[in-house]
Order: structure tokens, then C-alpha cells, then sequence
């Protein structure tokens, strides 16, 4: 197995959403990644609402350093892409923040 690059999900209710905003536009500046849409309601295997930020392998150890400082009261379901979804979201994952329960039934 080879982890290529991360996924980093913000997740968050209506009223932090300026705030998941903010904190996706300061890790774009701070690390030029790709910013997804912001998803109001859950989509795939997120429970509420979230944005993807796609991350490079070597961005990885920066990232979660930095997003330790500054994701303030913010959840990140941050997770390997090694080709195999299902271990991706369970197995290869990092939480920043409370873990919440995903919806694997779509890995079925």
C-alpha cells in the first residue's frame, strides 16, 4: 500500500461556516491546495457539512501542524488516498477535533 496524497474534510454546521470559509481560504494561501466545494448537508460518507481540501503527501506533516494552531473549534476527517476507499475512511484516518461517525454504507 502507498498513500499518494491526503484528503482533508472540514466539517462543520450552518453557523461555522464563515469560519470553515476562512480556514480553507488561509490553507490555500499557506499551502496552495485545492479547495472543494463547501457542501451544506451531508454528502458521501460525511455526516454534516464539509469541504475538501486535497492535499500532496509531502503537504501532509505541514498541514497537520499548522492546522493544530489553526482550525480553531473546527472538526478535520483527514485521510490517506491509497486507491482502496473503504480503508481510506476507516483505517488510514486522522481526526483533528471530535470523531464523528461516517456513513460507509456507500462503500458497500
Amino acid at each position: 500500500m502507498s498513500i499518494k496524497g491526503y484528503h482533508a474534510h472540514i466539517y462543520f454546521d450552518e453557523s461555522e461556516l464563515a469560519q470553515a470559509q476562512e480556514f480553507a481560504a488561509a490553507a490555500r494561501a499557506a499551502f496552495g491546495v485545492p479547495v472543494g466545494h463547501f457542501h451544506t448537508r451531508p454528502v458521501g460518507p460525511h455526516p454534516r457539512g464539509s469541504c475538501q481540501l486535497t492535499l500532496r503527501a509531502d503537504q501532509f506533516g505541514p498541514f497537520a501542524s499548522w492546522a493544530v494552531e489553526n482550525r480553531g473549534d473546527l472538526t478535520l476527517f483527514v485521510h490517506g488516498l491509497s486507491g482502496d476507499d473503504l480503508a481510506d475512511h476507516t483505517q488510514h484516518v486522522i481526526w483533528f477535533g471530535t470523531s464523528e461517525a461516517l456513513d460507509l454504507s456507500i462503500f458497500a
